[in-house]
């Protein structure tokens, strides 16, 4: 009985993600009057590495991922989308989000160079395939 309980749970907390808010005031006097401002602040934290967003921006702030790692040395397979925005040193020109008939995240990344379009491929945040000018 224990078992199917202790599954539940590590499911449900499988992929936890937190996003937090705040504000504040401040009040500057200058010559008797009295301004008030506000100001807000939003970060996101994930348990799960960071997705592309189809704006090309990663989806967390700060991961908390245990198998979170330093940034490869080079565009290879297996990198996630934002190690490759990483990489690449500039948001992506277009970015496709669909699911494949398997349930699978499926993402292409394109960027416009001046040799031609790059195409990424990943599968569940993984890189399996790139398209270079002159492949097929």
């Amino acid at each position: 009985m224990k078992l199917p309980v202790l599954l539940v749970c590590a499911a449900a907390l499988g992929g936890c993600s937190v996003d937090m808010g705040g504000f504040a005031f401040t009040s500057e006097s200058n010559g008797g009057r009295t301004t008030t401002t506000t100001s807000s602040a939003t970060a996101r934290v994930s348990t799960q590495e960071a997705q592309l967003t189809a704006d090309g921006e990663c989806s967390a702030d700060i991961s908390l991922d245990p198998s979170t790692r330093p940034l490869p040395p080079q565009i290879a397979e297996g990198i996630t989308e934002c190690e490759l925005v990483k990489l690449k040193g500039a948001r992506p020109t277009d970015v496709l989000i669909g699911d494949s008939g398997k349930g699978q995240r499926e993402v292409q990344v394109l960027y416009s160079e001046p040799g031609g379009r790059e195409i990424y491929m990943f599968t569940d945040n993984r890189l399996s395939r790139i398209v270079k000018p002159g492949q097929g």
